[in-house]
């Protein structure tokens, strides 16, 4: 028993060793074979491509499995595809028109009518004794922008009581204007207005300049924050004009708050309404084109519709939008980003969503999306159509569909001479201007994108029509939705149009109660009540000449 206990271990242990011997001598045979064809290298480099191809191959398998979402509704631009679907039925479209002169339902009454104040009211400092102090601003942006700039100066000037240097303009790559005031506004008028009220001088006397070497640039500049208080100025600004004579704030928009003292405000009122008047070169080639326009549109009794579109290529690049140019379009809009704002779209945090952009209404609208809502609110082809804008964007393929639709557009190109327009032409500001006055005298005005531009003619137009800025707003949010809808029929479309310009007409005699300081609560936007005593004052024609 003993003997065979002992043996049968030794016999398992001895096959368990020529067992695993052979494993191992075989595995050593496979590992010799493997490493002897291929490196060791080689083989973590076949073990990472291995790796990558799972990956590869999981990732549509995990797409067919979970699909990502689909787009949110109006992401995406489909424009184009349905004006294609549904042209035939516009162009049929016999639909009674709208008549102009009855498109307006809704009036204004001014609810508070509140007595008028002396514009010359006591001031809330001591005045000047001796020396004359002087206020030098330096306006930026483009022509609105530099607008609101001169008009807070008058504004900031008088509450300090202080003498007005002539606004300087600021050159920007973007706008790449260098334009001085007097060549755009009538520089004698707008002193002259002023003159009883807020004393304004081209510049500042020798004896000053010479302490700064003759050249304002060496005249230490105030940095002010955003709509800064009228609090704020007399207690931080004031001091430093009474020490140093001169203060220098550099840059000034929207450097003065909204909410100001009344006395103030008509100041404000006083510049953006009155004193600032183009130039003769301006306004005496706006009113030959306004005739002109108004000869074009004898079949409405000489009324016309502008229409400002915001499609230049600066624009659709500042949006960072996409239409439907695929890898041209993006290449153009980079290379136009880096050309205007440098570096400031290609910083690490910066993220792009234009599909986002869309659906909340930030993408500017393009021609054919202008025509198919003008269309569907009623306008007919025959409607007579000033296009206020810059070189549209790729103009040949965007603008073709808006001028299908209303063969009756106008540009400033089209209605002035190549003479005529020579001393304004590669000026942005002065061209800009000429839009501005042709759009001020129209019917009906159409904005199509936020900006200066559309709030200063909208303020500039309830002054002017008691309060109603007959203006066309587009709800772009609601709009990009049934654009993309490509099932959607033209009598659907007209309804919501139809809707939409009803909404723009109860819009237009609004003034909402904003008690921060923002553009929106502006008078600039909103001229009444604020502005009421020089509407009052003034028999309204006098603002049109």
């Amino acid at each position: 028993m003993e003997s065979t206990c002992t043996k049968e271990p030794t016999t398992t242990r001895c096959r368990r060793r020529l067992h695993l011997h052979y494993k191992h001598r075989r595995r050593g045979v496979y590992c010799f074979f493997f490493t002897g064809i291929f490196p060791e290298k080689y083989l973590i480099f076949l073990t990472i491509l291995y790796i990558l191809g799972l990956i590869t191959c999981a990732g549509p398998l995990l797409t067919i499995l979970h699909p990502p979402p689909p787009p949110p509704p109006g992401s995406l631009y489909r424009s184009q595809e349905l004006f294609l679907k549904l042209w035939p039925e516009i162009q049929s479209d016999n639909a009674s028109a709208l008549e102009l002169d009855n498109l307006w339902r809704y009036r204004r009454k001014l609810k508070e009518q509140r007595p008028c104040l002396d514009a010359n009211a006591p001031p809330e400092h001591p005045v000047f004794q001796g020396l004359q102090r002087y206020l030098i601003v330096d306006a930026n942006g483009g022509l609105n922008q530099q607008r609101s700039s001169i008009c807070n100066a008058v504004a900031l000037a008088g509450l300090l009581n202080a003498t007005l240097v002539i606004p300087r303009f600021d050159l920007h790559n973007v706008w790449n204007d260098p334009s001085e005031f007097g060549d755009i506004y009538d520089e004698d008028y707008f002193v002259s207005t002023l003159k009883d009220y807020v004393t304004v001088v081209h510049e500042l006397p020798n004896e000053l300049m010479e302490s700064y070497n003759f050249s304002i640039s060496n005249i230490p500049s105030l940095r002010v924050q955003a709509w800064a208080s009228a609090r704020f100025y007399l207690d931080e600004v004031y001091p430093v004009l009474q020490e140093t004579r001169v203060v220098r704030i550099s840059p000034f928009a929207n450097r003065l708050a909204t909410s100001i003292p009344p006395h103030i405000q008509y100041l404000r009122c006083l510049a953006n309404y009155k004193a600032l008047r183009f130039s003769s070169t301006i306004m005496d080639l706006a009113k030959r084109i306004v005739n002109r326009m108004t000869v074009k549109s004898l079949n409405s009794g000489g009324k016309y519709v502008s229409v400002h579109l915001r499609f230049e290529e600066d624009m659709v690049a500042f949006s960072c939008c996409v239409y439907d140019g695929g890898d041209t379009e993006k290449s153009d809009m980079d290379a136009i980003r880096e050309k205007g704002w440098g570096k400031k779209f290609m910083q690490k945090n910066r993220t792009f969503a234009p599909g986002l952009n869309r659906v909340n209404g930030r993408c500017p609208m393009t021609p054919v999306e202008v025509g198919m809502m003008l269309r569907g609110m009623g306008f007919s082809s025959n409607t007579s159509i000033y296009l206020a804008s810059g070189t549209i964007y790729h103009e040949e393929r965007y603008l073709e569909p808006l001028r299908k639709m209303f063969p009756l557009l106008q540009t400033k190109e089209s209605l002035a001479t190549s003479d005529e327009l020579a001393s304004i032409q590669g000026f942005s500001s002065r061209l800009a201007a000429l839009d501005y006055m042709v759009c001020l005298y129209s019917e009906v005005f159409v904005t199509t994108q936020g900006g200066n531009f559309p709030h200063f003619l909208m303020g500039h137009r309830r002054f002017l029509y008691n309060g109603h800025a007959k203006t066309i707003m587009p709800d772009k949010s609601k709009l990009v939705v049934l654009l993309q809808n490509e099932s959607l029929s033209w009598d659907s479309f007209k309804d919501e149009m139809e809707t939409m310009l009803a909404e723009s007409d109860r819009k237009s005699i609004m003034v909402p109660r904003v008690k921060k300081s923002t553009r929106k609560g502006s008078i600039y936007l909103n001229p009444l009540p604020e502005c009421r005593c020089l509407w009052e004052s003034h028999n309204s024609t006098d603002f049109l000449c």
